[in-house]
Parts: C-alpha cells; structure tokens; sequence
C-alpha cells in the first residue's frame, strides 16, 4: 500500500518533476466543500452481514469538477489502494473495477485511465463463521489515491461502515444496483466472438469483435488494457466490416512480457448513450491481419520502402541468397536437414554421378516448394488476404500435422521401424529411383520447416518479396531456396567435398540415432506453438493422439518388419493404420464452437459480484493433474446442450485452478468439507447455498442443477 509520502515519492519518479500551483491552483485545492477534490466514504451493498457469508461494500469518490483518480491500469499516475484494518477472520478480495474513461489533457492528448464524478469501487469482503447473532459489526480501511487536474497530489482518507450482523442472509441494499451502474462494471462478452492478433515483425494488435457493439456513426469505442502491452496514450483505429468491429492498438515499446495474452476492457456508448464495457482476455495469435500494418498506404508504396530499404532488387535478391544460407543453422531447419547430412554419409563412397544426382534432386525439392508457396502467396493475396513468412504455423491443424510427420520420422530414425526396407527385393533400379525421391522430399520437408524462422538478412528480403509485383517476389523467393539447398548442392558436385566425408560402417547407426533427438526437439517446439492455439482440452487431445500415432509406428515396426510372416505384417500394418486414424480423429484441432463456455478466474468477489447481478454461477474447482476432471470436462461440455443453456441463460462459468497450490482456493474448499478436486458448484439467483454436484458429472446432472 502506498502512504501519502510513497505517494507523493512516485508522482515525483512518473512525472520527473513537482509542479508549482499557482495561486489560483493552490486555492482550488481546498475548493471541494471545504475538503479534499475528492470525497471518499464506504457504502454497504447488502443490508445486514450472516456469519460465514459475504458481503459487498463499496469505495465511493466523489470528484469535484475537473478533477479525477485512476483505473487499475492508470497509464500516467496510480490506481486507487484499500489498506484494509479488519476485525479478526474477516478476508478482503479485489477491488472491482468500473469500466475507465480516457484522461485528457487540455489539448485533447490521452495521458491516463480513470474516473471523474462519482465512482464506486465494490470489493467483497467474507466474514468468520463465528460472529454473533445481534451484534454489529465496523469494516474499517485506509484508502489513497492519487487525485489529478492541472496539478496531481495524492489523497487518502479512513472510510468505515456498520452492518448488523443477523441469522438471514443479507439483503441487498437499495444503493446495490446504482452501484453496479454508475459507471458500469464490465460485461462477459456473450455470444460475441473476440478474436486477437499479431503481424510479425510490427508493433500492433489487432482486435476483432463480431457482431460490432457500435455502428459506424457512433463514437469509436476505446480499449483499456489490463497490462503495459497496450501503449495506453496513442490513437486507437478503428473500422467496421461485415458487421465486425476492428480496433488497430499500438503496443508499448517497454513492455517486457511474452506478449501473449490480450486482456483489458473494450469500453463504447452504446445506443442509449450509456457508456458501457466488455471484458475481453483471449490468446494472441501470429497473423499479418492487423488493421494498422501499413495502414493508408498503397502495395507499390510498401514495395518501394522495401525494396529501396534493401538497396533495389540487386540488393534484395543478396539479401534472399544470404538468408537462406543462413537458415541453415536456424533451430527450426538443422534437425531436419541432419536426414540430408546422413544421406550424404550413407553415399559415401557411390560414384561421383549418383552423389550430384542427389544434391541436384534435393536442390530441386527445395525450389519447387519455395516456388509453390511464392505461388500460394500469390493467390491468396489476389484474393485480398495478407499473409506473412510463416504464416501456415498460424493454422493449429497444420501444426499438429507436421509435429506428427516429424515425430513418425524421429522414431523410425531412432530405430523403430525402417522405411523402404521392403524395396530391397524390388531391384537396383526402383531403389535408386526411391533414393533420388528422398532426396526430394527432404528438400521439401526442410522448406517445411524453414519457413517460419527469420534468419538475418532474410527478414527485410522478404518483407521486400511479400509487398514485390508477383514477378519480382518469384525472384526473391528463388534466391531464398537456392541460398538454403547450395551448400548441399556443392557439396554433391565436387569430389573433394565428397571425399571428406567417412566412411560407410557400424557407426552410421548410432549416428542415425543421435539425429533423431533434434527432431524429437523440433516435434516440442511445435506442441509449444499448439498450446497457443488450443484450448486446454484441446492441447490434451492433441497430446494423447501423439502417443496413438507413436503406439502405431510402434507396432508398424514390431510386426511388419522384413523377415516376419505374412499374417505379422498384416497385423503390423492393421494396427499401425488403426492407431493412426484414432491418432487423427482424437486430436485433430476443430475450431470451437459459437457457444463454447468461457471460463472466468473464481474468486469469492467474482461469485458475489455475478450473484449481486442476479446471475446463476457454475464454479469448477479443477486441476490439471486431476484425471477425473478432465474427463469430466470432456463428457459434460462438449456438450451441445449444456454450451446452449450456458449461453442462452447467460451463467458465468468460474474455474478455480488447483493445479498450484492456492491457499484461497484449499480454504474454500475446507469450508465445504472438501480437500480433493473434482468439485463443482452450482449458486442461483436468490438461493443463499450453493447446489453441491457430484464428483463423476453427465450432461443431465449439470442440466438438472441447472433447472
């Protein structure tokens, strides 16, 4: 908590200096009823307190006329703090924060987030089970502030209230719904559909929000980040397309996190002219669709920033060769192209002939991928899409795809299963012919690969290519391929390269086998990228149909190796087909669902705040390691008809996440005489106790509790 002097100690670091009030300044100052700009008091949201229960008390500020305090987030300043000096047993929660308004200087500029007029800031407080019956009860805090106009200094007060304490459970008061109204606390998003993302390489999110909650003739809406990710003080862009709003955010240049989630207030007037706010926290994902990347400016403008950025066509052609020389040594490239490095080893000793045939094949597989998603690009983008390098690891389906090949391709070289044992029978000349094509496929699978890293040099080439006429981007996109496949591609020429290399023998297998272990770090790189696309359940599936395709190349090589007979190898083959299908069936990415619930962080403040709003809550207390409770989660909502009456009854939907320890959440558990997960919870409107369920669920238990 802030004292008034650690109060004051920071508004000097934030602002670097003390402002000097005039004489007018310094005499409005004591210009509110005789006391500070801001009056502060503590209300009571419910009548009467019940032992064990919760009740909602609220900070009320009221502001005199141009001044102001601050949201959680403040921008320039710092948000409100309750130091709370409560009787024995009682527990405080968060303050709930009311939807934000820009601060403005007198110029217009936005320099904060906050509050003017009156505001009040609900926090629930829980009381002991052992209060008695007909007494009353003081629920005392020290609020600061920080107050601001022309000039800021800080504020602060001791605020109180009196409740009596009775065997009933708390009415609410008639203050409650002004409360939750002036202004408003933000709302779950409903059957919206919020979506956020990233172009790589610039510095915004783009956020999208269908149906728009505005039209195009109302005042933009405003979104008030929760974190330092969004720069809080620049212009926000915003249009609306086929019904959907699009807001363009500029992102901080000092942000430091991993940039990952979105999570703030999208706040609008709406209709009626109430200012009113969503709650908005979704997963940002890599896409080159953000409204503000070279917004206002024509494809041939870009181009020619680009390429005249790289020194002309000349320079951005070195710029491709030189990065894709260079990405061979990317993370993401060099566990794939230790196949090819074993393929040369293997051919050790052939004729020279037979070596360049291979390195001309490889060099080939590279160019023709290379061209074909310089082609791909080309099309989309003449459909008016705007893709970037990399884009296909935006698609989770061919993520999870891709991880699989290369995890297929890990275990057979760690000795699982061979390929193409069986064309040793068939002749000299079709294996030789299988060889040429291996060498193609690699060229292939290691454009794959390749093509999300940015290695240098490549970066500003391909920003050049992607913004080029199709012509010019071919161009580039060739002098990437043939800077990836020329050392190979030399190597397989020049007998002296070739000479270098040792000699076929036992060794090889072992180092067959160390190579496997950069691909096995490629396919836990790849599962990382998914757990940024998929939901919870979703990444579990996707896990679990790993192990199904592992268990199919497992029993691939087990019975269907050369020399079994042939009833084995039918077998081998049956069972490696059947556990690849439940493989794909099992954890192939869908897109969710229009109606899938969304889960909110539980907190006994955040129960109590749905309830005040005469709401029914579900609660899930869960775990990850918890088996049942992802079982449950799998039978009970993926349900169509239990997402339908989620959504069509508006029930907030509250996880409380055990999967760490959580001395809040073990203590709520302890009040209903639990110490395990699963457990579930059913509040509704007006019912003071919540409705226990069991801990094996079906869609009709939850149906039915939720009558």
């Amino acid at each position: 908590m802030f004292s008034r002097f650690r109060l004051v100690f920071a508004l000097v670091v934030v602002s670097g200096f003390l402002p000097v009030a005039s004489a007018p300044a310094f005499a409005s100052l004591f210009s509110f009823g005789g006391s500070q700009q801001v009056r502060a008091s503590l209300v009571a949201l419910d009548e009467s307190v019940q032992p064990g229960g919760t009740v909602t008390v609220a900070l009320k500020l009221e502001h005199a006329p141009g001044w102001h305090t601050y949201w959680i987030n403040a921008g320039t300043g710092l948000p409100t703090t309750i130091a709370w000096k409560l009787p024995e047993g009682w527990r405080a929660g968060e303050i709930q924060w009311p939807v934000p308004s820009p601060i403005k200087d007198r110029q217009g500029n936005i320099t904060g987030n906050g509050y003017n007029d009156v505001v009040y800031q609900p926090v629930t407080l829980t009381a002991p089970a052992n209060l008695a019956i007909g007494t009353t009860v003081t629920l005392k805090g020290r609020a600061d502030w920080l107050m601001c106009a022309d000039v800021c200094e800080p504020g602060g007060a001791d605020v109180s209230v009196t409740l009596p304490v009775l065997a009933a459970a708390p009415k609410p008061s008639a203050l409650r719904a002004k409360v939750f109204a002036t202004p408003p606390m933000p709302e779950k998003t409903g059957d919206a559909r919020v979506t956020a993302s990233r172009a790589p390489g610039t510095k915004s999110v783009t956020l999208v929000f269908s149906p728009s909650p505005v039209s195009a003739n109302d005042a933009a809406p405003h979104f008030f980040g929760l974190d330092a990710l969004i720069q809080y003080d620049q212009a926000q862009s915003a249009k609306i397309e086929n019904g959907a709003l699009s807001l363009t955010l500029p992102m901080s240049d000092s942000y430091d996190g991993d940039g990952r989630r979105l999570a703030g207030v999208l706040a609008f007037t709406d209709a009626k002219g109430v200012w009113r706010g969503y709650d908005i926290d979704v997963v940002i994902g890599d896409s080159d669709d953000a409204a503000g990347a070279g917004a206002g400016k024509s494809s041939a403008t870009t181009a020619g920033a680009s390429a005249g950025s790289t020194g002309g066509i000349a320079g951005t052609l070195l710029l491709a060769f030189v990065g894709g020389l260079i990405l061979n040594l990317m993370p993401c490239v060099f566990p794939v192209l230790g196949i090819k490095i074993l393929g040369f080893v293997n051919q050790a000793g052939a004729s020279r002939r037979k070596v360049t045939l291979h390195g001309i094949a490889f060099t080939v597989g590279v160019l023709v991928s290379f061209w074909a998603l310089a082609g791909l690009l080309a099309v989309l983008r003449a459909g008016g899409e705007q893709l970037g390098w990399g884009f296909q690891l935006q698609s989770p389906v061919f993520v999870f795809a891709l991880a699989a090949l290369l995890l297929i391709f890990a275990m057979s070289m760690s000795g699982v299963f061979e390929f193409g044992l069986s064309a040793t029978s068939v002749g000299g000349g079709l294996q030789t012919k299988g060889g040429y094509a291996g060498s193609f496929f690699t060229g292939v699978l290691a454009t794959v690969v390749a093509t999300p890293c940015s290695a240098p040099f490549l970066a500003p080439a391909l920003g050049a290519a992607l913004a080029m006429s199709t012509g010019e981007s071919f161009f580039v996109f060739t002098a990437i391929a043939l800077g990836l496949s020329t050392p190979y591609l030399l190597l397989s020429i020049f007998p002296g390269a070739v000479k270098v290399l040792p000699r076929p023998g036992a060794w090889m297998e072992t180092f067959k086998q160390a190579m496997a272990f950069p691909l096995y770090a490629t396919v836990g790189y790849l599962v990382w990228v998914l757990a940024g696309q998929l939901s919870e359940n979703g990444l579990l599936m996707a896990l679990f149909a790993f192990v199904l395709v592992a268990l199919g190349v497992w029993f691939y090589g087990r019975y269907a190796a050369p020399g079994n007979s042939s009833r084995r190898k039918t077998i081998g083959i049956a069972g490696a087909l059947v556990c690849l299908l439940l493989g794909g069936l099992l954890g192939w990415p869908r897109a969710a669902a229009p109606t899938d619930i969304v889960w909110k962080k539980w907190s006994p403040s955040a129960v109590a705040s749905a309830q005040a709003s005469g709401k029914t809550v579900y609660v899930d207390f869960t775990a990850r390691w918890c088996a049942t409770c992802q079982a449950n989660k799998k039978l009970v909502f993926s349900s169509d008809e239990v997402n339908r009456v989620f959504r069509d009854k508006n029930i907030v939907a509250l996880k409380a996440d055990w999967t760490n320890k959580d001395a809040q959440i073990t203590a709520e558990l302890a009040k209903f005489g639990r110490s395990a997960v699963p457990f579930n919870l059913v509040y509704k409107p007006g019912e003071p106790e919540p409705v226990v369920l069991p801990e094996l669920l079906t869609p009709g238990i939850v149906l039915d509790a939720l009558k």
